[in-house]
């Protein structure tokens, strides 16, 4: 009993019941942190031609932090709302884009061009814009949550069918005014329709960094929230959770944070799903409490890290996101695969 007395007194009930899984955690959140901040500074400064810390140094790097800025938005976004939509809809398969946010994104895109042609897709840069597209994006999955979970059939399941029904739809509607396009004007659409760093716009950050803040930190507030949510819908009634409400406003919170990342930068069909299973595996644990400050740092690093490595040892910046998609949907498929069900 004296030999194990000291062992059951470091054990306590909680996310990390024993000294070795706190150790552990502390360990990987350590890591994430460390591997960040070298590849921030990393993508800040390599091949910057002038002395660490001069003027000239600092102007460089300014130029290159627009990039890292957006990286970082869309880190958080990407992290934060796949795990929490995960976790509401109880699948660790789909994501939000099944809601029909990227599809919504290349109609829109595509519309510009075939209206109004390349101009049209100039035209439709600037603040007001992004906030339009935004706009549109939310208005859509919020007509959606409150028409289909606040009736009396409410069903999420019905909710997610119609959500890929609504992408599809829009997915052809955009395929058909392409076959249309010349082919200079298809050219710039692609480039367009294509998730990527570029796509982005310093202008668009007092509108990106306000919104993407307040829907992360309200989200972050509501761990424990999702953790009761995570047992199911009984069990989070029985817990005295009104869930109806709770599923809609995390959903509404999620469609903000995607609505953000695909019209700052375009769609990036997997990194949510690839940054979600990675969080799970490094934190070792289901409180969200933990989870999503390790997804974040996790989309963090997975974005500069990429970033990094095909800019300064391949030279092939402009295929960091395909890169990305392929590993996320290579993962995706061997989760599926050893899952052996949706």
């Amino acid at each position: 009993m004296t030999a194990v007395a000291p062992a059951l007194a470091s054990r306590h009930s909680g996310a990390l019941p024993t000294p070795r899984a706190r150790r552990r955690y502390a360990i990987v959140l350590g890591s994430l942190i460390l591997l960040a901040a070298v590849f921030a500074f990393g993508l800040l400064a390599w091949d910057n031609p002038m002395p660490v810390g001069s003027d000239g140094f600092w102007k460089i790097a300014q130029l290159r932090g627009t990039a890292l800025v957006t990286m970082a938005i869309v880190a958080v976004c990407q992290a934060v709302a796949t795990v929490s939509f995960q976790t509401v809809t109880n699948n660790r398969i789909i994501t939000p884009s099944i809601m029909g946010f990227e599809a919504l994104y290349v109609a829109v895109q595509t519309s510009a061009v075939y209206f109004l042609g390349v101009a049209g897709l100039v035209s439709i840069q600037g603040l007001g814009q992004f906030a339009l597209r935004i706009a549109l994006m939310v208005g859509l999955a919020l007509a959606l949550y409150t028409w289909l979970l606040s009736g009396r059939y409410a069903n999420l399941q019905v909710m997610l069918l119609i959500g890929i029904v609504i992408g599809g739809g829009l997915g052809s509607v955009s395929a058909f005014m392409q076959r249309l396009l010349t082919p200079s004007e298809f050219d710039v659409l692609s480039a367009r329709l294509f998730g990527s760093m570029a796509n982005a716009d310093a202008g668009y950050f007092p509108l990106a960094i306000p919104l993407v803040a307040v829907a992360a930190t309200l989200l972050l507030l509501r761990a424990r929230t999702l953790n009761a949510m995570a047992l199911g819908r009984d069990a989070a009634m029985g817990l005295g959770l009104n869930h109806r409400r709770e599923l809609i406003l995390i959903l509404l919170l999620v469609s903000v944070l995607m609505a953000v990342s695909t019209a700052l930068i375009g769609p990036l069909t997997f990194l949510g799903f690839l940054v979600a299973t990675l969080s799970y595996q490094l934190a070792d644990t289901f409180d969200h409490r933990l989870v999503l400050p390790v997804a974040v740092l996790t989309g963090f690093v997975v974005l500069t890290g990429a970033y990094f490595v095909m800019k300064h040892v391949f030279y092939a910046q402009g295929v960091v996101s395909i890169i990305i998609e392929l590993v996320g949907g290579t993962v995706f498929l061997i989760f599926l695969l050893r899952k052996g069900r949706l």
